[in-house]
């Protein structure tokens, strides 16, 4: 039986991938060389009881999109993004022209229906006064008296009026909601705006969380434990101050939405990036971490100089996710075996040594 040709190719390719790396690095296939002085570090092993882990978002708890509630230009623009800003500072301002002619109409049709009702309320009086006599008859009275609350009406509706147009004047000015970080910006100063046109959008950094989807078979551990460990790209460590199981699964992924609300940090991590979140109550395989600096890249060929039986060799790696320094190793090398921590210097130390060698 013939061998399969595409099989064999397989096969053959990490062979070709360490060859192209020993010819910038060392030749694996060559005897070892003695490592001299080259500094190694222990392979870390998976953090104990940290169960298993999937990446979540970022995402503020209080987030707002502020958007115009009436149309104008653009007269200034405060802040950018970025900026911190206190509960209910200026942000945008919008032109007020129409909107102050509309308040100064309603604000003079308010002084007039006041004049009516108050002419109305003074006939009622002098007919009150007059049918005690019965100077007038009922009819006339009941008509005076229809005239004062229609005046008392047009008052009303006056003062309703006002204080619509007074609210449109009040939005030519937006204000933050409360204190935070302006996050995106979207106008400038001179642009014309209409109703609902987004401004501006911030968060509140002090209080964030993760969302992160688990498969059904899990949620109900997490469930009856609810605790989880943050990882962030940065490299720092936080417990999460809770854990929210959602009741029902996504039809759609048949995973269970878990939110994991974060501690207060300084400085917060940025909504919209990503983080680990470990759940204890989930058991799962972790995998050993190396240094980032200790690895060799060739484009996707990633490898570890390995210190073993006081030889070095380059092996090859295939990695997981990475966290500050520290890269997770899938396959390629085992916790507490020790690797260089200076790539260069172990390629100086195998080129000494095959000179020596010749």
């Amino acid at each position: 039986m013939k061998p399969n040709p595409s099989i064999a190719a397989r096969a053959a390719l990490p062979a070709l991938m360490l060859l192209a790396l020993a010819g910038c690095g060392g030749d694996p296939a060559q005897p070892a060389a003695k490592p001299h002085d080259v500094r190694t570090v222990e392979v870390l092993a998976a953090d104990a009881g940290g169960g298993r882990s999937w990446d979540g978002v970022v995402e503020a708890v209080r987030q707002a999109a502020l958007s115009a509630q009436t149309g104008g230009r653009v007269v200034e623009v405060r802040r950018d993004v970025g900026d911190r800003v206190a509960a209910g500072e200026v942000l945008v301002r919008l032109t007020a022209v129409e909107q102050q002619a509309g308040v100064d109409a309603a604000r003079a049709q308010l002084r007039a229906a006041e004049a009516f009702l108050a002419e109305a309320e003074s006939n009622h009086q002098r007919y009150l006064s007059l049918a005690d006599a019965q100077y007038v008859s009922k009819a006339q009275l009941d008509q005076v008296r229809a005239a004062r609350d229609s005046a008392r009406a047009a008052r009303d509706a006056a003062r309703a009026q006002l204080a619509n147009v007074g609210q449109q004047s009040d939005y030519t000015v937006v204000r933050a909601p409360y204190a935070g970080i302006v996050s995106t910006r979207r106008v400038e100063p001179g642009e014309t705006v209409g109703p609902g046109q987004p401004l501006m959008a911030m968060y509140a950094p002090e209080a964030l969380r993760i969302e992160v989807g688990v498969p059904q078979s899990d949620a109900e551990a997490i469930r009856a434990n609810p605790v989880a460990g943050v990882r962030f790209d940065d490299g720092r460590r936080v417990e999460a101050t809770q854990v929210t199981v959602y009741p029902s699964a996504d039809p759609a992924t048949h995973s269970v939405a878990v939110r994991v609300q974060l501690p207060a940090l300084d400085p917060a991590p940025q909504p919209g990036g990503t983080a680990r979140v470990a759940f204890p109550a989930v058991a799962g395989a972790g995998h050993p971490r190396v240094p980032a600096s200790a690895l060799v890249r060739r484009g996707e060929v990633n490898a570890v100089y390995v210190l073993a039986d006081g030889r070095l060799s380059l092996r090859q790696l295939r990695l997981g996710s990475q966290a500050g320094d520290q890269v997770e190793v899938i396959a390629g090398v085992e916790a507490g075996e020790r690797i260089a921590a200076d790539p260069a210097a172990a390629l100086q130390a195998l080129v000494a040594a095959r000179k020596d060698g010749d």
